[in-house]
């Protein structure tokens, strides 16, 4: 209770000056390169039926370039991560991307874009809070598994940051049952704390093949673990 306290006055200091939200309507229509729009999304699901009780990858492009079906072909996976977004941009469409699934679990990877867009550490773990809040109002069932930000080389000066950030999330899931902190950050940095050049391709930022190998790796023991956990609550094994 302690940590919470001091993690919500903490907050409250620092964003006096933070940045503000940029525009989620930016998401729903119009055309952005090779992105997903919420709307495709919404046309999706009028098309095609979709599993209750899945796995829910959220988040921005990292998860949206993540081929999680191929990776995870022994679960039910649903994905809907859009690029360049935010974690408030995960939030305000929240009722759409989210709750309509009724995940069992959801792994969201944000808060890269985030810190790019000049939000502090604490402005991000706010948007992290809330988005918890809105998972346990709405979803109390449903466990929230955290992707901290990664050493990408192209964004190599705003690691400091991204580190804070990623410290003060870990903190605040270490304090609920109900979170889990999937360690795909530290895996990425070589012996002198520098990013594995390999682990992205040419833009220096998003992930090659052998990038998603470690994501996966690293995610999978605690998808099993969570499965194995639901069956047995269910079963009595």
């Amino acid at each position: 209770m302690k940590r919470i306290v001091l993690i919500t006055i903490f907050i409250f200091l620092c964003n006096l000056f933070s940045q503000i939200d940029p525009d989620p309507s930016r998401f729903y229509s119009g055309n952005n390169g090779d992105e997903v729009f919420i709307e495709n999304f919404l046309r999706m699901d009028q098309k095609n039926s979709y599993v209750e009780n899945g796995i829910l990858f959220l988040g921005s492009s990292s998860i949206r370039k993540w081929p999680t079906s191929n990776y995870f072909n022994d679960l039910p996976i649903i994905n809907r991560g859009f690029g360049g977004s935010h974690i408030s941009d995960v939030n305000y469409y929240f009722n759409s991307i989210a709750l309509t699934y009724k995940p069992r679990a959801i792994v969201l990877y944000a808060g890269d874009n985030d810190v790019a867009g000049n939000k502090t550490p604490e402005q991000v773990l706010e948007d992290y809070i809330e988005f918890v809040n809105l998972v346990r109002k709405h979803l109390p069932q449903t466990k929230v598994i955290y992707l901290p930000i990664k050493p990408s080389p192209s964004r190599w000066s705003m690691w400091d940051d991204m580190k804070q950030t990623n410290r003060l999330i870990k903190l605040y899931n270490d304090s609920d049952n109900m979170q889990y902190y999937s360690d795909t950050a530290t895996p990425m940095l070589d012996s002198q704390g520098k990013p594995i050049g390999d682990l992205f391709v040419s833009d220096s930022l998003h992930l090659s093949k052998k990038g998603y190998d470690l994501w996966s790796k690293t995610l999978k023991p605690i998808l099993d673990s969570l499965i194995m956990i639901d069956r047995i609550q269910i079963f009595g094994w």
